[in-house]
């Protein structure tokens, strides 16, 4: 889908993420891990902002999204910034890149956009493909406990300078989805402008997707809490997953 309406409101709706610490915590990761992060894709890369705060720290990184509307936003905050980045549109489960990279990363939840189990194998047999050998794959991913508990059945209000947004989700408990419906009031002057976006996330058990980055060539190197190094419990609401092309 195009994102198209999130696009115009998602930096104003995401201001509590903490980009920068999310780049430190990264970058202390890479350490951890002993890899030095080399030329890096920075996998379903929305509006740009982890991306940009990556380059910032002297990373060679470029940006690949399915969404035009978040990449023309992208490409507009790089600008502002100084920054000279290559933003490609494309779609996860069927990146074409120009040679192989030395790290990957896919942050915020962009895995459990996808909702068919195939599309994730695809995403990783692409990704194995154009990583270079001793390379990292680093995504993170909502879980079960939180789409159910935390996610759930809720309906969330944002009021910003820019946008009254209207927040409802609905769980599936037998397949792990929550339907998310995004109702948005931009404000104009004194005018209000409605749009809506509607979309799924799955959440995956955590062993079928080692077993799932196995069958790709990408072993399992560590599994943490976010933005930790401690262990993933069942009350972890987001994990971060760690693997190697071998």
């Amino acid at each position: 889908m195009s994102y198209s309406s999130f696009a115009l409101y998602y930096d104003e709706l995401t201001q509590n993420v903490g980009y920068p610490e999310r780049a430190n915590y990264l970058l202390s990761l890479l350490d951890r891990l002993d890899h030095q992060a080399g030329l890096t894709l920075d996998l379903a890369c929305g509006t740009g902002s982890f991306t940009i705060e990556l380059a910032k720290r002297g990373i060679d990184i470029y940006g690949i999204d399915g969404s035009e509307s978040m990449l023309s936003v992208a490409k507009q905050k790089a600008a502002d910034s100084g920054l000279d980045i290559l933003f490609l549109r494309q779609q996860m489960q069927s990146i074409d890149l120009y040679g192989t990279v030395d790290t990957v990363i896919c942050m915020l939840d962009s895995i459990n956009h996808m909702t068919r189990e195939s599309d994730v194998m695809k995403t990783f047999s692409r990704v194995s493909l154009f990583l270079n050998h001793g390379g990292y794959f680093i995504f993170d991913m909502n879980t079960m406990y939180k789409h159910r508990h935390v996610l759930g059945n809720q309906i969330f209000v944002y009021d910003t300078d820019k946008v009254y947004c209207v927040w409802q989700n609905s769980f599936e408990e037998k397949n792990g989805r929550v339907g998310i419906t995004l109702d948005f009031f931009g404000r104009e002057g004194g005018v209000y402008h409605r749009s809506s976006e509607h979309f799924y996330e799955r959440a995956y058990d955590t062993k079928r997707i080692v077993s799932m980055l196995s069958k790709t060539g990408l072993e399992t190197a560590g599994l943490f809490r976010e933005l930790s190094f401690e262990k993933p419990d069942d009350q972890t609401e987001r994990i971060v997953v760690v693997a190697k092309k071998a």
